[in-house]
């Protein structure tokens, strides 16, 4: 069999529409200033909810990027995705034609999909009968409508796929990215993470697992993760979108460069439904595959954007994995939780976390912890406390973990010719 030669693969263009803003520059200038995203919510009357708080997209408008019959026809994750696809592909300067399609796929991946159209024609099952049931129903609610919209929005016509791994869903579906163009199985990928599951039944099912936070007086203050305060995550929406390039093609165009992808790693804790594996053994083992898929040493890392949901479960074992995969040297790693800013937005997470990664590679800035008051016992690593921080960022590793033990990282570097 053929070895397949391994391309170089770079971050192009970037897209973002987030709790923090809806383009890519009020996104990253609203992580430097450690501004929060949360407030109450105000998709659906959440006064009987135990959780009324949310980190909402505001003041999102998709006919700004489709027309009136096609946003109608989509639900409101996959209108997320085109629109940041869109704009990602436009800060990419990439156009795609006919002589290019089919070497430009697309990779997006959500957590829950279209859990807002399944909850309204529920509805209207139950009030107007089996009849009055939309049409469009299923191919508004099916989870790979996200990247199948996008594709048919942007003419991509290479390969095109969905994962659904909980919240590390945005991270695999970049990974599986960064392999098809490091394979040359594509020239280009649309690539990232979305959702919109700020919804009744999504909020009363999160709560009913005791997930959230409940600190619904002070919403500012509710994502607080590795605080010993902490109470529970904030559920958020939105979608961070990446375009990968092999290294020829986009200097083939003259493209600016971001930052270099250069590891993926993942695994499965194969231990609970919902917490992790206590000593964070999958975490640690992800976060060494991936160094070594880079063929990088844990004294290289600069920074690492840790999955970070301010849940008593996950942060002081992903603490602990840190320390297990990069031994010493993690004391001197700044590891920051933007997710305290923009809440947790589960398949849409890596998509907007990858951004932020890029970004912190091409900037040399890191996003702050924000809330973080008291770290609890256990979390007592340099998670950059309420106040963003200049670094040299050469390498940084973005960590996501989901429901089902589903554990990735992705390892970002400064790129040089």
């Amino acid at each position: 069999m053929r070895e397949l030669e391994k391309k170089r693969v770079v971050i192009t263009g970037l897209g973002a529409i987030t709790p923090l803003g809806n383009d890519l520059e009020s996104y990253w200038q609203g992580l430097l200033a450690g501004k929060s995203g949360i407030g109450p919510i105000t998709h659906f009357d959440a006064s009987q909810h135990v959780t009324r708080i949310a980190a909402e997209v505001k003041g999102f408008d998709p006919h700004d990027y489709m027309d009136r019959k096609d946003a109608k026809r989509m639900d409101r994750f996959a209108q997320f995705a085109v629109a940041t696809s869109r704009q990602a592909l436009a800060d990419a300067r990439l156009e795609i034609t006919a002589l290019n399609a089919e070497q430009v796929g697309v990779m997006i991946g959500t957590g829950v999909g279209g859990l807002k159209v399944m909850e309204e024609q529920q509805t209207v099952f139950l009030n107007r009968g089996p009849s009055r049931c939309s049409p469009f129903m299923v191919p508004m609610m099916i989870a790979n409508m996200a990247a199948g919209l996008t594709a048919i929005h942007t003419g991509a016509k290479g390969p095109n796929s969905c994962p659904v791994t909980a919240c590390a869903a945005g991270s695999n579906a970049i990974g599986d990215a960064f392999r098809l163009v490091q394979q040359g199985y594509a020239q280009a990928m649309i690539c990232g993470g979305t959702e919109a599951a700020v919804t009744p039944l999504s909020v009363a099912g999160f709560a009913s697992a005791r997930a959230l936070s409940t600190r619904n007086d002070e919403p500012q203050l509710a994502s607080r993760p590795f605080d010993r305060d902490r109470d529970g995550f904030v559920i958020g929406e939105g979608c961070g979108i990446l375009i990968l390039e092999s290294l020829e093609h986009a200097l083939s165009r003259g493209a600016k460069i971001y930052a270099e992808i250069v590891g993926y790693g993942m695994t499965c804790d194969a231990y609970h439904m919902t917490a992790p594996v206590p000593g964070g053994e999958g975490a640690a083992r992800c976060i060494q595959l991936a160094l070594k898929d880079a063929d990088i040493t844990a004294d290289k890392v600069s920074y690492v954007n840790a999955h970070g949901t301010s849940t008593p479960a996950n942060d002081p074992t992903e603490t602990q994995a840190i320390k297990t995969a990069l031994g010493d040297v993690a004391q001197k790693i700044a590891v920051s939780s933007t997710k305290s800013m923009t809440g947790h937005l589960l398949g849409g997470s890596g998509g907007i976390e990858g951004v932020a990664s890029a970004m912190v590679v091409n900037q040399d800035h890191v996003p702050p912890t924000i809330n973080l008051q008291n770290p609890d016992t256990g979390c007592d690593l340099d998670y950059v406390p309420n106040q963003s921080r200049k670094l040299s960022a050469d390498v940084v590793l973005s960590n996501s973990f989901g429901f089902g033990g589903h554990n990735v990282t992705l390892v970002f570097q400064k790129y040089r010719s």
